[in-house]
């Protein structure tokens, strides 16, 4: 195999492994940089370039983490759809592939992620609003409370309407309509 440069050094030659290392880290800084675990993205990073599905116990030595960690990296990464189950085993254990398309595991981490935003903030401003309407109308509050909960409540309606767009947003990001993915070039695949 012929070797490049090293990345770090700039002199002695690197090896595939090497330069591999580089992305893994770099891709683990970036997802950490969105609110990941930095070994998540590691893991994903490993599994990006693997040419085969891995199986929990490939993993957690590849990445001397324990079965627990790894199975909450696994879930994590799972749920923001980073690394998908496969329905086929090998010897009766799961099999797990990371989405490798850039575009798609983009699509699938920030959806989730602001979907989860959408839900947790909506679910909490639709539980508060009725009370805190019930307040403005209540002949017993006082002026000063009443003008303090009509600030609020315009705020959350404020938030309603963010959120309403965020779910468009959202919508329009799963569905992939925000993108086109670039020509690929013939003589950059060559």
């Amino acid at each position: 195999m012929k070797r490049a440069s090293n990345p770090d050094t700039g002199d002695t030659p690197a090896t595939q492994e090497q330069i591999r290392g580089k992305i893994i880290d770099a891709i683990a800084q970036t997802m950490d940089l969105y609110g990941a675990n930095y070994s998540f993205g590691q893991l994903y990073g490993v599994m990006f370039f693997e040419d085969k599905p891995m199986t929990l116990e490939e993993m957690k030595q590849h990445m001397n983490m324990s079965k627990s960690n790894m199975s909450y990296a696994v879930r994590s990464l799972m749920d923001s759809k980073m690394i998908m189950k496969l329905d086929e085993k090998q010897e009766r254990k799961d099999l797990y592939v990371a989405e490798t398309d850039f575009f798609k595991a983009f699509q699938n981490f920030f959806a989730a992620k602001l979907q989860r935003e959408i839900d947790v903030m909506l679910g909490a401003i639709n539980e508060v609003i009725p009370p805190l309407s019930e307040m403005i109308l209540a002949k017993e509050t006082e002026e000063e409370e009443r003008q303090l909960c009509l600030k609020d409540l315009h705020k959350l309606r404020h938030g309603i309407d963010y959120y309403s767009w965020l779910q468009q947003f959202v919508d329009g990001l799963r569905s992939g309509s925000f993108f086109q993915k670039p020509i690929e070039d013939a003589d950059a695949t060559s």
